[in-house]
């Protein structure tokens, strides 16, 4: 559970660190990207011990720890697109992350 709490924490702020500054393109390039890096340095001090703890003790092989990331990165950004950028979630969005759905299935069942 630890490692997955860590992972969606990471995740919410690499979304933001990626796409936080689409509201406002007037800002300019560099601090977006200097604001960006902030960000992502406390998104890497939640998503290294997550693939660690994951992979020593949490029973995690490193396929696992990876498809379960990509799946927390889709609902995190779903959410995201929906709540911060007021984007609508199309059909084809839906039918690509049952998809992914379906990749943690034959990844752990399997």
């Amino acid at each position: 559970m630890t490692t997955i709490l860590l992972l969606i924490g990471s995740n919410v702020l690499m979304t933001f660190a990626w796409y936080w500054h689409l509201k406002f393109p007037e800002q300019i390039l560099w601090k977006v990207i200097a604001i960006s890096w902030g960000i992502a340095l406390f998104e890497y001090c939640l998503a290294v011990p997550a693939n660690r703890i994951g992979y020593s003790t949490g029973g995690f092989t490193a396929a696992q720890l990876k498809i379960t990331q990509e799946v927390i990165t889709l609902v995190v950004f779903a959410l995201f697109s929906i709540f911060y950028l007021g984007e609508a979630i199309r059909w084809n969005y839906v039918a690509a992350f049952a998809c992914l759905v379906a990749a943690v299935v034959f990844i752990f069942k399997f």
